[in-house]
């Protein structure tokens, strides 16, 4: 268990947690024009902290894009389903869900590995050593992001079940509360949310090391997909090279993102040094990998029925993010 160091000053939660309001509001302005419409700018779906919030905060996208803001992949993912983004970027299990729930898209990219980006936090004082302490008590997540999957491997790992602890599906801007309250014993998180929780007394149980790979996702509308073909390949150009800039450059990058997030510059940049990895192409190993996350959530009843999400795979752009 890794207990947290202490901060020189409290962040600002409550820019964060008040953020995403806004941004709910700003995805359901999205305009009614279908993603199809070739001649019509790029419209990007991004989350707080993503490689894509880099791509904005540096304005390297065609300034006629327009952006929309999402609390989480769960989310993001409903704007593809009312067409009101034509691509956006997720972790690895909120496409498992919008699949199931029969929304429509291809994953056109994906990033290395994130494993160290997310992460159950407890109270030190609780005593927790193992995920096995928490056999009976009560484990906040978002529902169908990341982390939902990293919760599966966990209670794989520690040869625990589903009801061998109290699972609350909270949003971060309710679970923070909700943890820092003592409502939740425990609190599974991605960065930021994960490093802005790194406060004196807060501890790290465990991390995706080992358990889930936690990449980033990029998911795009089909009729954007044939008919903004080229802005999408410009797109995902400067993309890779604004985010292999941020890899090359921690430090600038940090400057640069630490104002767009909300977030002061300390906390912003221990986040980026665990969670901030290189694009990568979809390849058939990554359908396979995906594949297996989905055939695992069925499994547990936590979607309907099993999918084929591998189908959904599509590397014709494998040249751009190689």
């Amino acid at each position: 268990m890794t207990v947290l160091p202490r901060l020189s000053r409290r962040t600002l939660l409550a820019a964060l947690a008040a953020a995403p309001l806004s941004a709910t509001m700003l995805s359901a302005c999205g305009d009614d024009e279908p993603a199809a419409a070739g001649g019509q700018p790029l419209r990007i779906g991004y989350q707080r902290f993503g490689g894509l919030s880099l791509v904005k905060a540096r304005n390297a996208a065609d300034p006629k894009a327009t952006w929309s803001l999402f609390e989480s992949g769960p989310a993001l993912t409903e704007g593809l389903k009312a067409k009101s983004i034509d691509l956006g970027q997720t972790g690895e299990a909120p496409p498992i869900f919008a699949a199931a729930g029969k929304v429509d898209f291809k994953i056109i990219g994906t990033s290395a590995p994130v494993p160290k980006g997310e992460a159950v936090l407890v109270k030190q004082a609780k005593g927790f050593t193992s995920f096995a302490d928490l056999k009976g008590k009560s484990v906040a997540l978002n529902k169908g992001s990341n982390v939902n999957w990293l919760l599966v491997k966990l209670l794989e790992k520690h040869k625990l079940t589903l009801d061998d602890i109290e699972v609350k599906y909270l949003k971060p801007a309710e679970a923070r509360p909700a943890f820092d309250s003592d409502q939740v014993d425990a609190w599974i998180i991605w960065d930021p949310y994960f490093a802005l929780a790194e406060q004196p007394g807060v501890a790290v149980l465990e991390d995706a090391t080992g358990l889930a790979s936690n990449r980033e996702y990029l998911l795009v509308d089909p009729g954007a997909l044939e008919q903004k073909t080229d802005k999408i390949r410009e797109f995902l150009q400067q993309y890779r090279t604004v985010t292999d800039w941020g890899i090359a450059h921690p430090a600038e990058r940090a400057a640069v993102l630490a104002p767009e997030l909300k977030i002061e510059l300390d906390v912003t940049t221990r986040a980026l040094s665990r969670s901030a990895q290189p694009l990568a192409a979809v390849t058939p190993e990554i359908g396979d990998e995906l594949q297996a996350i989905a055939d695992g959530f069925a499994e547990l009843k936590l979607i309907p029925e099993k999918i084929d999400i591998k189908s959904r795979v599509d590397g014709r752009f494998a040249e751009v993010l190689k």
